[in-house]
């Protein structure tokens, strides 16, 4: 399999009255149709690792190749072309535009390239249809719950099919159940479509429906496990390495899955 992300020896660090380095020679790769997860403790710099991979920030060395291609070498115009074909994005907070309905929304980025009506349409239906949305398209973001927009926000995620699909928190605020309809369908879209997700999350359940785990402790690779047959036994494994690094006890109850 060809590599989706290479994350080669990134550095990074904030300048300011006290310099604090966020990222330390981190390297990693993902393989295209791998669903992995980013975890550490708060401050570990797994945010400033998905901006510098979504090219919302840059790197003071090393180099970030998606598809074979450094983003950051682009010029402005060629970037924002790069990251609407390559990336989709999803938010803990949804980012969906209120004033447009759930159908709109999902179709921002095939309006971005100026597809044709007919055939944007084709692929919302066929989108909505894989994620359970179709009842949902003409209402707006308010008249759905939490769940549902999360979906939806992977609906337009997904609808340009992009190289790789970036997550931050997806889950973040959403209830148990809701957390389990939205990793159920990033998992789908991973196994059946072999969509290549990168997320970063706090959850270890989330984390749990990953085929792995990298884990950053001070803004360095501190372990990364893979999961077997069993998600039971890959959640346990989780907060056991969390644990290790220092997580709250708080945060860490021992779920049933």
């Amino acid at each position: 399999m060809a590599n989706m992300l290479e994350v080669k020896h990134i550095n990074k660090t904030y300048k300011g009255q006290v310099s604090y380095q966020a990222l330390k020679q981190i390297s990693f790769s993902i393989e295209e149709g791998e669903f992995t997860a980013v975890m550490g403790p708060s401050g570990s710099g797994k945010t400033t690792l998905l901006n510098i991979i979504s090219t919302i920030d840059r790197p003071d060395s090393g180099d970030i190749l998606i598809n074979g291609e450094n983003p950051h070498r682009l010029k402005r115009t060629k970037l924002a072309h790069f990251r609407r074909k390559q990336l989709g994005f999803v938010f803990q907070d949804f980012n969906l535009l209120d004033t447009l309905t759930i159908g709109e929304n999902i179709m921002l980025p095939l309006t971005l390239e100026k597809e044709a009506p007919s055939v944007m349409e084709e692929k919302l239906q066929g989108i909505a249809a894989k994620l359970g949305i179709e009842n949902l398209l003409n209402k707006r973001t308010f008249e759905v719950s939490g769940g549902q927009r999360q979906r939806a926000a992977i609906a337009r995620a997904v609808i340009h099919k992009p190289s790789l699909i970036l997550a931050d928190e997806p889950t973040g605020n959403l209830d148990s159940k809701a957390t389990k309809d939205v990793m159920e369908t990033l998992q789908s879209l991973n196994r059946d479509d072999h969509v290549t997700a990168l997320m970063v999350t706090h959850d270890p359940v989330s984390a749990s429906y990953c085929r792995r785990v990298i884990f950053i402790k001070d803004g360095e690779l501190f372990n990364e496990i893979y999961r077997g047959e069993n998600r039971q036994v890959f959640y346990e494994q989780i907060l056991d390495v969390l644990s290790m690094l220092g997580g709250n006890a708080n945060d860490l109850s021992s779920v049933r899955l």
